[in-house]
């Protein structure tokens, strides 16, 4: 069965909430000197406002996803829609920091609301596979391109109005969202998908929320003790709450979708595919700012080279894998995104910018059949009734493995930056001590010392940060290979991966 036109224009419709969840993200940071400067956040309460709204998404894709299938997924839609429209004025006119948290929390439950209901409402309207797969290249495009408008619109913004301008972007997309998708979406459900078990939902919630803000801790200030109590109760939570969908009849999380080959290795190669790209690219951003002195603008510009690659690798791997087995366009893929990492390693401490940029675009090109395949393996893979809950999998499975790719990454790179860093004998021991902590603490120390000193210091700190990017690099680089291997393998003659081959029927 063939998709026609309303289905196409109803992708056109699901595409915008995408577009939106990326332009917030990737506005906020451009905006926190501005918000900062106006309503004088606490260091604590800063972070919250920056990390709040992914722990939120992380937490609740899972209840989201399943909600989606039982209430139905259009609506759910339209309610995540309506709310992360209020929330977004509530956000802009905020007025004290805790206004703001309290916003920013709303946009993430409301934005867990949007990508596993726009996913799996693809996966209905597009039965045929070929048609699947193209309009998931469309919908993952859609997201890398509110990445590319997100830096640009928002300095716009900045430049010209209030801080809160940034997001009231998301008003329009909003509404026009609210008016369009009662026509041009139909509306999904499973009608046997019994009630919503609510300690199921608080279990969920209390085993991802633990872990992932234990990673990000865990990442901004090393491994400490208070961080894994968080992280080992998070994970016990975790047992409970598996060991509870196992006895109901109705769970939360189906944990039988893992018992689909196809299913269950997409879901792992994805998780790779977010540890290596979360950790790898958040070091590169570092590098931009802290090593190249590139500003939060210049660097956001010089990230859309590599989010053009990755749209267009979305949308040259639906026709490569009518042409080719899907596994193989997915493992050579991976195979291209390995040798773009490893691009990384010829950047150094006295330039490397070009390095950089190259290498970022010909790893994201290469990752993005990645990401459009081993959804398309997903949502594939599973009956259109349990759609919601497989594609709130995928959808916390990137979640989880950016948090723990940035966490891990993050933990080596500083490891050998401390190990690499050769502090100059006059410098005084305090700046010493800031330098050998991070980069960051010896941009702030060298400006305290004289101008000679101080640039020894900073050239010797840039080498130290380049180590650690050339050793998490070649790291990466080596999960990729052999989780490029082990993808091709894995989904050799696997059925959902036959199906993204198969050909559309011609309508007569």
């Amino acid at each position: 069965m063939s998709a026609g036109r309303r289905e196409w224009l109803g992708l056109a419709v699901l595409a915008l909430p995408t577009v939106l969840l990326s332009l917030d993200m990737s506005v906020l940071h451009l905006a926190v000197p501005h918000l900062a400067a106006d309503l004088r956040p606490s260091s604590t309460q800063l972070l919250w406002i920056i990390d709040i709204y992914g722990f939120m998404i992380a937490g609740f894709l899972v209840t989201m996803g399943t909600l989606g299938d039982r209430i139905g997924r259009r609506k759910l839609l339209m309610i995540g829609g309506g709310a992360f429209g209020l929330a977004s004025v509530a956000a802009a006119f905020s007025t004290t920091p805790e206004m703001l948290i309290a916003a920013r929390a709303v946009l993430g439950i409301a934005g867990a609301t949007l990508m596993p209901s726009t996913l799996a409402l693809i996966s209905n309207m597009f039965p045929n596979p070929k048609q699947r797969g193209t309009a998931i290249a469309v919908w993952m495009s859609c997201f890398m391109g509110g990445m590319v408008v997100g830096p640009v619109a928002g300095g716009f913004l900045l430049e010209h109005f209030r801080w809160g301008s940034v997001f009231l972007m998301g008003v329009p997309v909003m509404v026009l969202l609210l008016a369009t998708a009662p026509k041009l979406v139909p509306e999904y459900r499973d009608n046997a998908a019994g009630r919503l078990d609510l300690a199921s939902v608080a279990l969920s919630l209390a085993a991802i929320l633990p872990v992932i803000y234990a990673l990000k801790e865990i990442a901004k200030n090393g491994l400490s003790l208070t961080e894994i109590v968080v992280l080992v109760a998070g994970l016990a939570v975790g047992v409970v709450f598996v060991r509870r969908q196992r006895r109901l009849e109705h769970p939360l999380l189906d944990l039988q979708l893992f018992r689909v080959r196809a299913f269950s290795a997409a879901v792992a190669i994805m998780l790779v595919g977010a540890v290596t790209m979360g950790g790898v690219f958040m070091l590169v951003s570092q590098y931009l700012q802290m090593v190249a002195g590139l500003s939060t603008v210049d660097a956001g510009l010089l990230l859309v080279p590599q989010a053009l690659a990755v749209v267009a690798g979305s949308m040259i791997a639906p026709r490569l894998a009518r042409r080719f087995r899907p596994e193989f366009v997915l493992g050579f893929g991976m195979l291209i995104a390995a040798g773009g990492i490893l691009l990384f390693t010829l950047a150094n401490g006295a330039g490397g910018v070009a390095f950089v940029v190259l290498g970022m675009s010909v790893a994201s090109f290469g990752m993005g059949p990645q990401g459009v395949l081993c959804t398309e393996m997903v949502v594939g893979s599973v009956p259109p009734q349990r759609a919601g809950a497989a594609s709130a999998m995928s959808e916390t499975s990137a979640e989880f493995g950016i948090a723990m790719g940035i966490a891990v990454f993050g933990s080596v790179a500083t490891a050998v930056y401390r190990d690499q860093i050769a502090v100059p004998a006059h410098v005084p021991a305090a700046a010493a001590a800031q330098a050998t902590d991070s980069m960051a603490g010896a941009m702030e120390a060298s400006a305290t010392l004289p101008g000679a000193t101080g640039e020894q210091l900073l050239a010797t700190a840039r080498d130290a940060f380049s180590s650690g990017l050339h050793t998490v690099a070649g790291i990466g680089a080596a999960i990729v290979v052999v989780f490029a291997v082990v993808g091709m393998v894995a989904l050799r003659r696997s059925p959902a991966a036959a199906k993204a081959a198969e050909p559309v029927p011609v309508a007569s």
